[in-house]
């Protein structure tokens, strides 16, 4: 068991922050002049800012404009909304239960190293993670698969004996071009259980999870896809 691993994403996933990052970068392109709507926002959370940016407005997110905007954002979030970020139900105990059955856990997200650390803390899992990879680790961020190989590499086990948990398609995506097998979470909303094609379970969020773990444990991530 203790060759396993479980590589999570975060915001969406472990902390209730989708909503407050699509908030921040409507703050901040409103600084630069853009105006977007939250709504156009939402659906591209998941993304990192390098691909997130250029399919909103057009701006190369390596430009100096680019680069200013996605430090803006980085601002805004931190200061206007992280601190009023609460953990999903049942996160902490999922990664307890995970833990004591030696599975080793990493996360494996999109946001920037500055916020990173503060959102591990906020989902009470910092002091059971082994293994942290950021955006700022990788040249290209989900559904490129880049974060989920570091991961990988860094915890120095094969794509077979690990399983990606995100809660969004390009988690879903990201995993499987890494070739490993991913598990959907409804709890980030915004995307219906028929954007996860080839997850092998969706679950209402961590809770949901502890309980499939329970009855199935580490067999049930073979189990036929399962919807719950």
């Amino acid at each position: 068991m203790a060759q396993h691993a479980v590589i999570f994403d975060v915001d969406g996933t472990l902390v209730d922050s989708n909503d407050a990052h699509a908030a921040a970068w409507v703050d901040a392109l409103h600084d630069f002049d853009i105006d977007r709507l939250r709504a156009d926002v939402r659906p591209l959370i998941g993304m990192g800012g390098d691909k997130l940016l250029p399919a909103l407005t057009g701006i190369d997110a390596k430009s100096e404009r680019g680069r200013q905007i996605a430090a803006r954002r980085g601002e805004r979030f931190r200061d206007a909304y992280l601190d009023k970020l609460r953990a999903f139900p049942g996160t902490r105990a999922l990664f307890e239960r995970l833990a004591d059955d030696g599975i080793r856990l990493a996360i494996a997200s999109s946001a920037q190293k500055a916020e990173l650390e503060q959102l591990l803390r906020i989902a009470g899992v910092l002091d059971l993670v082994e293994r942290e990879t950021s955006g700022d680790d990788v040249r290209s961020s989900k559904p490129d698969p880049d974060v989920v190989h570091a991961s990988l590499e860094r915890l120095g086990v094969t794509p077979e004996v690990a399983i990606m948990v995100g809660d969004t398609p390009f988690d879903v995506e990201a995993a499987s071009h890494a070739g490993v097998n991913a598990i959907a979470f409804r709890c980030g909303r915004g995307w219906r259980d028929g954007d996860f094609d080839g997850a092998l379970a969706i679950y209402d969020g961590p809770s949901a999870m502890l309980r499939g773990y329970e009855v199935h444990g580490w067999s049930w991530t073979r189990r036929v896809p399962t919807r719950s």
